[in-house]
């Protein structure tokens, strides 16, 4: 009976009932509700379950995050910027920059959406982070998860990889509630019904030079961007030129979902309760939801500017789309747009400003880290 109670004693003690903490009870919590955003609501569930459930894992099981376990390895991928560069090109692949050389003016709505990133540097810096960790931090602003791992794992700031990834994807899936109020506040219906001329036909010549020029342009001049500007430039290159459609299909299809459940679950486990719950992670939720907010205003407001200028050709809703999350803020800006007058048609105008967006946030963390001498 002995050998009996002794055995079920040890079961007992390796249990998660015995070892669970409060605050991984918290986690879990959290988990389950991200679960099921993701899964009932429909939130971007394909960066929110991989995400969430990660998180479960971590605080139902600590150790598959320690050396050895299964979770660690796929962390380490992160660190090195793999999985980050890797969606970039995946990115590349799925996306039509015809609208974005159809109309060269969407850059500067891309490059106004990013004074989110800029605001919640210098707020980062005001709530006592150091230069390098509100750098990591700011690029929350742009609503773009995997180059906010990229940065955050070239300057060093790997204890905060994981809030600073869970703030940005989670800010990304909830795009369709965060933008609208502020679209909605900030013009008026009038604006919102202001319907764009056709984009103009983009030569096939057009679409195979742009990602090569691109490429060396923005990478001569921020050589630290390569990774993700020359995968993401890599990836639309296969695209265009139409003579590799397999690795077209594989980089936007297979390798993409791959590497966002890796990379996805791996991110969920980086928030276990010692390293989540404390004061510095709220600090980031908090600054990453007003960058994400002034990023959109801003795009918001320079779209109103533009749309004076230009004697009101261009509806300022497509401003909103400047920040990095392709393509869900250039559909909210078509949704709401719609609501206003349902035969408006913004989609393809906003996806210009939103892959300017995407490479905006490159060139704003490539900036940060030529500042800091990182390479």
């Amino acid at each position: 009976m002995s050998y009996i109670g002794e055995t079920l004693h040890h079961l007992l003690l390796q249990t998660a009932f015995v070892n669970l903490s409060v605050g991984n009870l918290i986690m879990v919590l959290v988990a389950c509700g991200f679960l099921y955003l993701s899964i009932a609501k429909g939130y971007e569930p394909l960066l929110l379950l991989p995400i969430s459930f990660g998180m479960l894992l971590v605080n139902l099981y600590p150790q598959i995050m320690e050396p050895g376990g299964l979770l660690h390895y796929f962390y380490l991928m992160d660190e090195w910027a793999i999985f980050p560069s890797l969606i970039f090109m995946g990115v590349g692949a799925l996306t039509d920059f015809g609208p974005l050389i159809a109309n060269p003016k969407s850059f500067l709505l891309g490059a106004a959406a990013q004074f989110g990133i800029y605001m919640a540097y210098i707020g980062a810096m005001l709530l006592g982070f150091d230069e390098m960790a509100a750098a990591a931090i700011s690029i929350i602003g742009g609503a773009d998860g995997p180059t906010s791992i990229f940065l955050a794992s070239k300057l060093g700031q790997t204890a905060l990889m994981g809030p600073i990834a869970v703030a940005a994807y989670s800010y990304m899936a909830l795009v369709p509630i965060i933008q609208p109020p502020i679209m909605k506040a900030l013009t008026t219906e009038e604006e919102r019904k202001i319907k764009m001329e056709q984009l103009r036909p983009v030569s096939k010549v057009e679409r195979i030079l742009f990602p090569i020029v691109v490429t060396v342009v923005i990478c001569s001049i921020l050589p630290s961007t390569t990774p993700l500007v020359g995968m993401l430039m890599l990836g639309n290159l296969f695209r265009e030129s139409g003579v590799v459609r397999q690795l077209t299909e594989t980089a936007s299809n297979a390798m993409m979902y791959i590497v966002v459940i890796l990379l996805g679950v791996s991110v969920g486990a980086t928030t276990s309760a010692e390293a989540f719950l404390n004061i510095s992670t709220i600090k980031i939720v908090v600054l990453g939801l007003v960058a994400f907010s002034f990023g959109t205003a801003a795009g918001i407001v320079f779209g109103k500017i533009m749309c004076k200028a230009t004697g009101g050709k261009v509806n300022p809703l497509i401003g909103s789309a400047g920040v990095s999350a392709v393509p869900m803020s250039a559909r909210v800006s078509q949704k709401v747009g719609a609501e206003a007058d349902p035969t408006n048609f913004l989609l393809m105008h906003a996806m210009g400003p939103n892959v300017a967006g995407v490479i905006g946030t490159a060139i704003a963390a490539g900036t940060f880290m030529a500042i800091f001498g990182v390479h």
